[in-house]
């Protein structure tokens, strides 16, 4: 128990400084964000399941430096304890974002839509349900889930024993932890788990009728998504203007990785495209 206390505790205290929080902002780190751009023109946000807001934050930040209008919500269940996520429907998050969504659309003609991990999934959801969106940009996206038949028959079988489930994080190229690792839960319910698994089979059927153009995005390493995942995705949007890009050695949520803030100026490079 201690030495697993003790790993836990060096994992976060020598972890990469550029990947965690300034000390002015950790009261932040579970809080929804919004800046007011100077171009007339706005982006939503998406995080991830179990994160928060501030995994997206430095992109948020960069994108309002270049004229932006940025809003980030905080999806239920998230930013508090991992019980919170026990009573959440998918159909919540949706709720959450096309409110946000809605809120943009009243002030600016142009609101532009970005998601990472499951908050892409998210997108292509209100992206169909809104085809005002002006275009969508879909980072580390999961279309399908490694081995996904036997992964749920596991979550399946697990759920007869056990309420929650323990993360698993695979090295993470040089640096202890991730800023995810640090601001997300560790643990899970697992009944939350298959509410997550809903809006990926949503999106993987509806990726045919989203018209709007869409960048997507994938870490080669990811750990969570099959390794066709972005081709997949590329082939199955209809969108006739469609972008891909590969990241090379990086997490899963490889946007709050400091060193992958190159990232950022092909996000902003392709929505001043489009």
């Amino acid at each position: 128990m201690l030495r697993k206390m003790y790993k836990k505790l060096k994992a976060v205290l020598l972890a990469d400084s550029k990947l965690l929080c300034d000390r002015k902002e950790r009261n932040l780190i579970n809080k929804p964000f919004e800046f007011r751009g100077t171009n007339g023109r706005a982006i939503l946000l998406i995080h991830g399941w179990t994160s928060t807001p501030y995994e997206v934050r430095k992109l948020g930040k960069y994108l309002n430096e270049n004229g932006f209008t940025v809003s980030a919500p905080l999806l239920r269940g998230h930013g508090t304890v991992p019980k919170d996520l026990e009573k959440v429907k998918w159909t919540d998050w949706i709720k959450d974002i096309t409110i946000a969504y809605n809120k943009l659309k009243k002030d600016y003609s142009q609101v532009y839509v970005i998601g990472t991990s499951l908050g892409a999934n998210l997108a292509v959801i209100l992206a169909k349900n809104k085809p005002s969106v002006s275009g969508l940009v879909l980072m580390a996206m999961p279309y399908k889930i490694r081995i996904e038949r036997t992964m749920v028959l596991l979550a399946k079988l697990m759920s007869l024993f056990e309420k929650y489930n323990k993360k698993f994080y695979p090295p993470t190229f040089g640096v202890s932890t991730t800023m995810t690792r640090v601001i997300s839960y560790q643990t899970y319910p697992i009944s939350s788990a298959f509410e997550a698994f809903i809006p990926v089979k949503i999106s993987r059927r509806i990726l045919p009728k989203i018209t709007q153009p869409c960048l997507v995005i994938q870490s080669s390493s990811d750990h969570v998504v099959a390794r066709k995942n972005l081709e997949q995705i590329y082939a199955s949007l209809g969108s006739k203007i469609k972008e891909k890009k590969h990241i090379k050695r990086a997490y899963h949520t490889f946007i709050s990785d400091s060193k992958n803030g190159r990232v950022f100026k092909d996000i902003l490079d392709f929505i001043n495209r489009n």
